[in-house]
């Protein structure tokens, strides 16, 4: 099965290089609103076994537009989850405060090249989230729906769940980049999990979630099919 990782659209803390975490009403910018819009048609007629998501707003909003216009009819049984395993990252007293502000921060160096030792002033550490992040996705793959697993989170999130894919270690995942709105697509159907795609923000995507299958082993980097 094939896991496809979105992350929620362009907000209006983005727009404002503001840290929000899990405060409520963060809402997404006129920027968001447009990349959500485009989904509809980068994502197309695609089919879902399951459709889980971070519950904060942004998430269902980025979401929504494809789901209502295109996703619900044709994946008829198939109900938006809200998974609190998807949740952003619990910052603490960080949420809120101006990026340019926390890099001046003595801790953001480890944030940065340490993040596994890194937990954040009355919220949680880093690995605590990689671990709650991937008891998501192993939980979705349990879904038995014909389709790919839709988990709709945020950058970090998903960073920490592709590192964890891709064998690397936590403190190494600041090396991976996810653009709001971003598609990522790792496909669990082997021994070992295998990326796809990694932060695609233009392409349209329904033929290539919607082709059979690949199985077996890569040679060559693979067939291409």
């Amino acid at each position: 099965m094939q896991v496809v990782l979105i992350r929620h659209a362009h907000s209006i803390a983005n727009a404002r290089g503001v840290l929000s975490g899990r405060i409520a009403g963060v809402h997404l910018s006129p920027l968001g609103i447009t990349q959500s819009q485009e989904l509809i048609s980068r994502l197309g007629a695609i089919k879902v076994a399951a459709l889980w998501l971070s519950p904060l707003e942004r998430c269902l909003e980025s979401i929504s537009p494809w789901w209502d216009g295109v996703g619900k009819k044709h994946n008829r049984g198939v109900d938006i989850v809200k998974d609190r395993n998807l949740l952003e990252v619990d910052y603490g007293k960080w949420s809120g405060k101006k990026l340019s502000v926390l890099a001046t921060n003595k801790s953001w160096k480890t944030v940065q090249n340490n993040p596994s030792a890194m937990y954040f002033p009355l919220g949680e550490g880093m690995a605590a989230m990689q671990e709650r992040a991937m008891r998501a996705v192993h939980e979705s793959l349990k879904v038995k729906r014909k389709g790919v697993v839709v988990l709709v989170s945020h950058g970090d999130i998903i960073k920490s769940i592709v590192a964890s894919c891709l064998g690397m270690h936590l403190d190494d995942f600041q090396r991976i980049v996810i653009d709001p709105a971003s598609i990522s697509i790792i496909d669990f159907g082997g021994t070992r999990p295998r990326v796809l795609l990694l932060n695609d923000s233009r392409s349209h995507l329904e033929s290539f979630i919607n082709a059979p299958l690949r199985h077996g082993n890569l040679l060559g980097g693979g067939a291409g099919k």
